[in-house]
């Protein structure tokens, strides 16, 4: 018998959940890199090599006499080259029993959503572990102090440009202040913040963050780079689903050798800051005790 059209077919719907799969990462992401700010979103092109120019040198005295030659001021340039990028692969499986005995929502659907959250996870750590080896430092004895001079040190290395600053720290060194404030939580990327927090920038809040620590740089500062699982040639040998820029390519497919549902994901995303010594570390003194002496003064209560 002939197959009627547009029937709908099992391998349809795999790709669909393949597509809901890839536009809630890449939209997730997209929200937190607008939220942050960053401007600069730089595929890697195969056979590239991300590389940087820092401008260096010295400004002579710009009084010179009447008919006196003018002295030359010297500049360079120099290199910078940013950690190379790596793709990352997972792999999960699901057998038939498992779909047979929970379902396929439960079996498949379910822990590839889990799978998900951990990949974003992921990449959080790689960039808090990156802000945390920032060169340029803040300390005070409270929460309210360290903001305060993690902003200053801002301003200072940052003083002949119009910065947006961000910011990220620790939810437990400022819980209690959020409790009570009248301000709005948004979301992105698994990351709560808050835009023109007390005036100085947004604010991140994720537990990735060291209790203690603030981190903090100029939003122009970030640059996402990432492996586009629709470029970089990829697609010349692989066919994966893949979000809007590329940022994450998943395949499923069955397997009927072992009889398992086979889901494959790849991405490779880097978020890191053009310039480390652009980066603040502050450090609280004594804990989140400063976030109630912040509430008090910023309320009155």
């Amino acid at each position: 018998m002939a197959v009627e059209e547009n029937l709908i077919k099992k391998a349809d719907l795999a790709k669909v959940r393949e597509v809901e799969f890839t536009f809630m990462f890449g939209e997730s992401l997209k929200k937190l890199v607008e939220a942050l700010g960053v401007t600069r979103r730089i595929p890697k092109q195969a056979g590239t090599v991300l590389k940087g120019y820092k401008a260096s040198g010295t400004l002579e005295d710009g009084n010179v006499a009447e008919g006196d030659l003018i002295p030359l001021s010297h500049y360079k340039t120099e290199p910078i080259n940013f950690g190379e990028i790596t793709l990352k692969k997972w792999r999960k499986a699901t057998s038939a029993e498992a779909i047979i005995e929970k379902g396929y929502d439960q079996a498949v659907t379910m822990t590839t959503d889990a799978m998900l959250k951990d990949v974003q996870k992921g990449i959080r750590k790689t960039f808090f572990d990156f802000l945390s080896t920032g060169t340029g430092a803040a300390t005070g004895d409270t929460f309210q102090a360290t903001l305060a001079q993690t902003w200053g040190q801002l301003e200072v290395l940052f003083e002949d440009d119009d910065i947006a600053a961000v910011y990220f720290m620790n939810p437990l060194d400022v819980a209690d202040y959020l409790a009570k404030a009248q301000i709005t939580l948004q979301n992105a990327f698994g990351m709560t913040y808050v835009q023109n927090f007390l005036g100085l920038g947004t604010v991140f809040f994720n537990s990735s963050v060291p209790k203690g620590k603030i981190y903090a740089t100029a939003a122009d500062n970030i640059i996402l780079y990432y492996i586009p699982a629709n470029g970089a040639d990829l697609e010349e040998a692989f066919s994966f689903t893949f979000d809007e820029l590329g940022l994450i390519g998943i395949h499923e497919q069955p397997d009927y050798d072992n009889m398992t549902a086979k889901d494959i994901v790849v991405s490779g995303v880097l978020l890191f800051a053009e310039r480390i010594d652009g980066v603040v570390v502050g450090t609280i003194g004594s804990g989140a005790s400063g976030a109630s002496e912040l509430l008090d003064e910023d309320t009155g209560a």
